[in-house]
């Protein structure tokens, strides 16, 4: 059953409003956001549905076809707290909205996700469909930086996961057939067209059948790692440094972290070896794409996969196995974690030619090591896609 028809069943009418926000995908450009990296991204044609109306006494009643629970709370006194299910990123959107905004009317809403959660920022996408729905019915007009400031403030304040503006930035900015290639220090991005010389491909989706909530992982511990380097490093050099808060290591040039890497905690060399490392990476992406050279954007995200096991140290034993099958495979031209790399899925960018035998041969292999995850692994094929139009 779609949104639309699970909101005529409990309302009995048509829903007012139908809108749509895509999932996106990060080749190249992982885990460094909130260190605020550069990052490759795109949307992609599989996303979250919503379809909604006005409640004019200003009550929020939110369900979602994943989860059992309806949602109910009030634009004006949401509660200040996580109530620790599935729909605190739309409470706290809610609280940064209004702190903005003047906000009357509410909203009755049924959303679905087209694909299973995990590694293709749902939160973010679901935190911006209602978003957009909830400033519609209120003659809100976000602007794109807008809406990625409220959406990242709704995970980084009232979810508490330290996430960056990687995710919120491909729904809302990207474009079909093209690359976002954005700088996460001061917003700049550009959209970089498909090259003529580019060969065919499209995105494979691997989900792994792991569950686990993202705010309850190692996340947050990552991203205090890189920052205790980036403060100690500055210390190290002589460096002027502030709030802890407010120490990234982009802030550090390459050539302290070379000079000082020795005395750090060997778990903050690791992190730390991994941003710059993908710094770099994500550089060389963008100039690969930009001549149409899929094979060396490939690599560079297979490597930057290697670096998020061996240097970042995320990954299950289940999304390893898909990362090492993806790379044994032929027709994948790159692949990597999607998401934090504690649950979810890999992605990989294959030649279409290949698609009918990636998806038996990686199904196969991967059910041989891990039997007990049929009927949860899935596969999907997906395209670039355009971001949500506000």
């Amino acid at each position: 059953m779609t949104a639309y028809e699970f909101f005529e069943n409990t309302y009995k009418k048509e829903p007012l409003f139908r809108a749509f926000t895509p999932y996106r995908v990060c080749p190249i450009g992982a885990h460094i956001d909130h260190q605020l990296g550069k990052i490759t991204g795109f949307a992609i044609d599989k996303g979250i549905h919503i379809a909604y109306g006005p409640k004019r006494n200003g009550v929020i009643e939110v369900k979602s076809l994943q989860f059992d629970k309806r949602a109910q709370w009030h634009v004006a006194s949401t509660p200040d707290r996580p109530e620790g299910d599935w729909a605190d990123p739309l409470r706290g959107a809610t609280i940064s909205l209004y702190s903005r905004y003047n906000l009357n009317i509410g909203l009755c809403a049924v959303i679905d996700g087209e694909l299973p959660i995990g590694g293709l920022s749902s939160s973010a996408a679901v935190i911006i469909t209602f978003l957009s729905a909830l400033c519609k019915l209120n003659g809100i007009s976000l602007s794109t930086n807008e809406m990625i400031e409220i959406a990242q403030e709704a995970e980084n304040k009232y979810v508490g996961v330290a996430c960056g503006r990687l995710d919120q930035s491909c729904e809302v900015y990207c474009r079909k057939d093209h690359l976002l290639y954005l700088d996460t220090m001061d917003g700049s991005y550009e959209l970089i067209p498909q090259s003529p010389r580019l060969k065919p491909y499209k995105f494979a989706i691997f989900f792994s059948g792991l569950e686990r909530s993202l705010a309850s992982s190692a996340f947050n511990m990552r991203v205090d790692e890189c920052k205790s380097a980036a403060y100690a490093l500055k210390a190290y050099a002589g460096m002027e440094y502030g709030k802890f808060s407010e120490t990234h290591l982009r802030e550090v040039p390459k050539e302290v972290f070379l000079q000082y890497k020795d005395r750090l905690p060997e778990n903050w060399r690791k992190r730390a070896e991994h941003c710059y490392g993908e710094f770099e990476r994500v550089e060389q992406g963008a100039e690969a794409w930009r001549r149409g050279d899929i094979e060396t954007y490939g690599r560079l995200c297979f490597e930057s996969g290697y670096s998020s096991i061996h240097s970042w140290e995320t990954g299950s034993p289940e999304l390893i196995k898909l990362y090492e099958i993806m790379m044994q495979t032929e027709g994948i031209y790159g692949g990597r974690f999607s998401g934090a790399g504690f649950k979810g899925c890999c992605l990989a960018i294959i030649d279409p030619a290949y698609e009918k035998s990636i998806i038996e041969k990686i199904t196969r292999e991967y059910l041989e090591a891990f039997p007990h995850l049929e009927g949860k692994y899935s596969a999907h094929i997906c395209e670039s896609a355009d971001g949500v139009k506000l």
